[in-house]
């Protein structure tokens, strides 16, 4: 019986497998939903990664990542619109429910953040035509504020559906509590996200107390602070019921596991702590 309502983005098992291998564990433990990285997918060939998911019935919860618009200047902007296209058909051809984009944060020498998220938001404008005509949703990730100067300088999910609203129809939101957990207006903005049928996914770990490094220390659910079942019985209320995807970043604990242990702690957590 597959495990119903789980999917393990290929992060949380980066350093024990490659794409295949991460395919076949996942499997053995009848999880039949993942979301790979693009690096995985061409380490094996796009072709091949979507021969392995088509053979095997997977759903592909999303393809990480797209974004990185900000730039310090026009030809910097231009490649990453290039990139991002290509994301688009990678998503295509993988069947992915979405692509989803970390925007990026300042420019190199940049000291002007409002700048650099109008830059996101006209590098999102100019991909979402190709995102339409492929059928491929475009799921904006707001990321905690510590990544505001090098990762994404879009913070709240309030941000980020602003940019939905300024921008339409085919792009939305990926909810990763990680990013978003502590924010006082989570709620209603869920709400509000959910009004516009604008969630995309729904990521998981935990927040660990202490975080001995903030990119990758994230914590298995249920080792942390985060309300997980709250977040979810809101995310599900405000009309979401696609899967909850596990995205563990861990370089001194879970990283350093065997990958079967890992899925099957993945499953068990997800069970009891989600």
């Amino acid at each position: 019986m597959a495990v119903d309502g789980l999917s393990i983005n290929l992060a949380t098992v980066r350093e024990q497998y490659n794409m295949r291998q991460a395919i076949e564990a996942c499997l053995k433990q009848d999880v039949v939903a993942i979301a790979p990285w693009r690096d995985q997918v061409h380490a094996i060939g796009l072709s091949e990664a979507a021969r392995i998911v088509a053979d095997n019935g997977l759903q592909v919860t999303g393809l990480c990542r797209g974004g990185m618009f900000a730039a310090a200047d026009a030809a910097g902007r231009a490649a990453a619109i290039d990139d991002n296209r290509k994301a688009i058909d990678e998503a295509a051809a993988l069947n992915a429910d979405c692509l989803v984009l970390v925007v990026g944060g300042l420019p190199a020498g940049s000291r002007d953040i409002a700048h650099a998220r109008e830059m996101v938001a006209e590098g999102i404008a100019a991909i979402l035509p190709h995102a339409r005509a492929a059928g491929i949703p475009l799921a904006i990730e707001p990321l905690h504020p510590m990544y505001a100067a090098d990762r994404a300088c879009v913070n709240t999910l309030e941000q980020a559906l602003d940019i939905c609203d300024l921008l339409g129809d085919g792009i939305g939101v990926a909810i990763d509590v990680y990013h978003v957990w502590w924010d006082p207006k989570l709620g209603e903005q869920i709400s509000r996200a959910g009004a516009g049928g604008r969630i995309l996914a729904h990521h998981i770990c935990d927040w660990l107390v202490p975080t001995t490094d903030l990119l990758l220390d994230r914590g298995m659910m249920g080792d942390g602070v985060i309300d997980l079942k709250g977040i979810r019985r809101a995310i599900e209320a405000a009309g979401y019921q696609g899967p909850q995807e596990v995205e563990i970043f861990s370089a001194g604990n879970w990283w350093k596991r065997p990958g079967e242990k890992v899925l099957a702690t993945c499953i068990d957590r997800f069970r009891s702590a989600c």
